[in-house]
């Protein structure tokens, strides 16, 4: 049995734009008991759909929402969320204006995932926490998840610490 399902590919300036465009319609647009709500389901780790999309090719895709924040410092929630959101969102935004400076990374689990390489960092009682994005479209059929992730932030001590060192060496 083979699969038939074409893949597009939208240049990462465009898709991000669409990925910024629809997290800020479902988690900062609304009012707070909506959005708190829909982070409450994201919390819970459940993958909230967001909408379909038709593309330029008429073909329709489903774009999904999930959050991953097991690597959150302290007490995660909705408020020290939606900070940190919209900071990435308006990261996401800036980055945007110079496609040729944007970086994404392959996901070493998945052929279909991939991480954007443009953060958000906030810290809590002196925590730091790092979030990014992502996107998922290995679920089978035309669909997409954006992935909201926190990331461990001691990776980039560890990359800090490097590049100290070896500056000072």
């Amino acid at each position: 049995m083979s699969e038939n399902t074409q893949r597009m590919s939208l240049p990462t300036d465009k898709f991000l734009t669409v990925a910024v465009n629809l997290i800020h319609k479902a988690l900062i647009e609304p009012s707070r008991t909506e959005a708190k709500s829909l982070y409450r389901d994201l919390e819970e780790q459940k993958i909230v759909p967001l909408t379909n999309l038709r593309m330029e090719d008429g073909s329709m895709v489903r774009f999904d929402l999930s959050l991953s924040c097991e690597h959150y410092q302290g007490r995660l929630n909705f408020t020290s969320f939606r900070t940190g959101l919209t900071m990435l969102l308006a990261s996401i935004a800036e980055a945007i204006k110079e496609p040729e400076s944007l970086r994404s990374f392959a996901s070493e689990h998945s052929d279909n995932a991939v991480m954007f390489g443009i953060t958000a960092l906030t810290a809590e009682d002196g925590k730091p926490s790092v979030l990014v994005l992502g996107a998922d479209s290995g679920r089978g059929g035309p669909n997409v998840e954006l992935q909201l992730m926190y990331l461990d932030p001691s990776q980039f001590e560890q990359t800090a610490k490097a590049e100290a060192d070896s500056a000072a060496g």
